[in-house]
């Protein structure tokens, strides 16, 4: 019934997101409104990191990329279940820290790191580094010698895969402002280089090929380009490459006709075809990172909306405005991402119409969706757009000023305030 399976129909016809009734939700914090599931966030992270345990003999880590949903709270939840964190920016950063995330479980990513941001994480000690560019070797080789360390870092690699998605979201071919390209050789190059480095030592090689992909095979191979890679470095150079993370990228259901194969098979595919290349290439089993970002926060969490104007251009189509948009979730306007929405309040009622979700700020493409299946719904109604929780509040604006939402967090029947809702003194409050 719904693409989410925390989601549920009480006795009075409201949708339940984790026990709670989200028109009460809407009631007591207001909208536009996010709602994680916190159970549904350690399960899957159990998911995952049981099924490292088992298909690769727990010689693995997960690591959540925060890229995808970061609050103080999600660490928190993170780091309780014993997985480490991916972060991309300084902000994140201090947000692990600031939530006491443990460091030496933390990679820091990014293609343009600035100064500041390299001489924070050596501070801190976060667990090691992805090196995207040879500029940013020589920067951080100099900033650890100042500093008296050694930083671990992995370099990211493009390994020319193809992961049939979405071209703004393609990022492991050589076209890609994204890491080292192998096809040049100036992936060899840079590990060369690093070898020979006093305070940053390489311990792994890290890829990524996309995002929101359904396919195993694009995941296998690039698994045999990296190992092809690492036995080249173990013969050419005698150095051991200790770690392939083989980034993220796993694929939800955002729709009904969206079908993504279980983590565990693709956990048990990838770890095959990583012991078996070992093997037959002659070099250790490497330790094996992997990043799930979407995957983790993705089902975990709606938005909810309170339904303003409703407008009907016969023969036409049908609009049905909310109290949000593109300033709380831009990826339709980004993307065309579509998702499934249900009349909150009218839940167990079947949906009867096709309207476009409109969003309240000052553009013509500023939607939810368009064509969505949806109950009827007037003024008044509570909308819930599902599997909300990745690439919403983490793309979030102020655009035309508006005051980005609260976060709540549900756990059995119960709900917490995670994020506070912006206030209109939150707007101005850097402006002189």
């Amino acid at each position: 019934m719904f693409v989410s399976e925390n989601l549920s129909v009480n006795s009075v016809g409201h949708l339940t997101i984790g026990g709670v009734d989200t028109v009460e939700l809407a009631k007591e914090y207001g909208t536009p409104l996010y709602v994680m599931d916190e159970q549904v966030v350690r399960k899957t992270l159990k998911r995952f990191h049981d099924s490292m345990n088992k298909y690769y003999d727990g010689k693995g880590e997960v690591h959540y990329a925060s890229k995808a949903f970061s609050c103080m709270e999600m660490c928190r939840i993170v780091a309780s279940e014993g997985d480490g964190l991916d972060v991309v920016s300084i902000g994140e950063l201090y947000t692990a820290v600031k939530a006491g995330f443990p460091m030496d479980r933390v990679g820091f990513h990014g293609n343009n790191k600035t100064d500041e941001e390299l001489e924070y994480a050596v501070k801190v000690g976060v667990g090691h580094i992805i090196v995207d560019n040879i500029s940013e070797l020589h920067r951080l080789e100099k900033i650890a010698e100042k500093s008296n360390s050694q930083t671990k870092i992995m370099f990211r690699i493009k390994p020319g895969i193809d992961a049939h998605t979405h071209d703004f979201v393609k990022t492991g071919q050589i076209d890609s402002k994204f890491g080292f390209a192998l096809e040049t050789g100036e992936a060899y190059e840079a590990v060369k280089e690093a070898v020979n480095c006093k305070n940053v030592k390489l311990v792994g090689l890290h890829c990524h090929i996309g995002s929101q992909i359904f396919d195993i095979a694009p995941f296998e191979e690039a698994a045999k380009v990296m190992l092809g890679f690492i036995a080249e470095i173990k013969n050419k150079l005698g150095y051991t490459i200790e770690g392939l993370n083989l980034g993220g990228g796993f694929g939800i259901k955002y729709v009904d006709e969206n079908d993504p194969k279980p983590f565990e098979l693709y956990l048990e595919k990838v770890s095959e075809i990583v012991k078996s290349e070992c093997k037959a290439l002659g070099i250790e089993l490497p330790k094996m990172f992997i990043e799930p970002g979407r995957s983790i926060a993705g089902p975990a969490g709606i938005t909810l909306y309170t339904v303003g104007a409703r407008k009907e251009i016969p023969n036409i189509r049908t609009y049905v405005s909310v109290d949000g948009g593109m300033a709380d979730n831009p990826r339709y306007i980004l993307y065309g991402s579509e998702y499934d929405a249900v009349v909150a309040n009218k839940a167990g009622e079947e949906r009867t119409e096709k309207v476009t979700i409109a969003g309240r700020c000052c553009e013509s493409g500023d939607l939810i969706g368009e064509n969505m299946p949806l109950q009827h719904a007037d003024s008044g109604d509570i909308i819930a757009v599902c599997a909300t929780g990745a690439y919403n509040y983490s793309m979030s604006s102020n655009y035309n000023r508006l005051q980005k939402p609260a976060i709540v967090f549900v756990n059995n029947g119960k709900s917490r305030i995670a994020v506070k809702r912006e206030t209109l003194d939150d707007i101005i409050r850097n402006d002189i």
